[in-house]
């Protein structure tokens, strides 16, 4: 499976990052509660504390053109050779069907590029099916905390990491 990880930014792509909310409404509901507008704004807003790199905001294309998947990228964070994978999220009819595998491969490579030793992200305790994906692409858990406010949610997050160590450096 091909993947591009297309850069979105606000002034061009908020429409559409909207829609990729519109469409994944479970996980929305489940993760903030918010609307599918204020989601998208949050996306592009959201940044890691203590992490002077811009994050790299993602997007999928599926083969009409429109985002199938979202995603956040953080680098040197939470220590400076880590990256941080703040979202990845697929709209429903895409999940289940390796997409999110292929682009795991391509955040790892470019995360590794950009001199990352591991990667780590949070996986909300509610949201199990996806805490079972990323613990099956070798991901482990290092930390739980909380309950943490998501918009109109709480939730126990569970701190997640993958070392990065088996992806050469000059892989890109």
């Amino acid at each position: 499976m091909t993947v591009v990880l297309a850069t979105l930014r606000p002034e061009n792509d908020l429409g559409a990052v909207e829609a990729v909310y519109r469409r994944a409404a479970d996980y929305l509901d489940l993760e903030s509660g918010l609307t599918p507008d204020a989601a998208a704004r949050a996306f592009f807003d959201e940044r890691p504390p203590a992490s002077d790199q811009e994050p790299l905001k993602f997007g999928v294309r599926g083969d009409d053109g429109a985002l199938v998947a979202i995603g956040d990228l953080a680098f040197g964070y939470p220590e400076p050779d880590d990256a941080y994978l703040g979202l990845l999220l697929l709209v429903p009819e895409r999940r289940g069907e390796g997409l999110g595998q292929a682009i795991l491969g391509k955040v790892k490579t470019l995360a590794r590029t950009r001199g990352a030793l591991r990667l780590l992200l949070g996986v909300l305790d509610a949201n199990e099916r996806a805490r079972l994906f990323w613990e099956g692409q070798g991901f482990r858990r290092t930390r739980t905390s909380g309950p943490h406010g998501f918009g109109k949610r709480r939730h126990v997050v569970h701190r997640l990491e993958l070392s990065l160590d088996d992806i050469p450096v000059n892989c890109a």
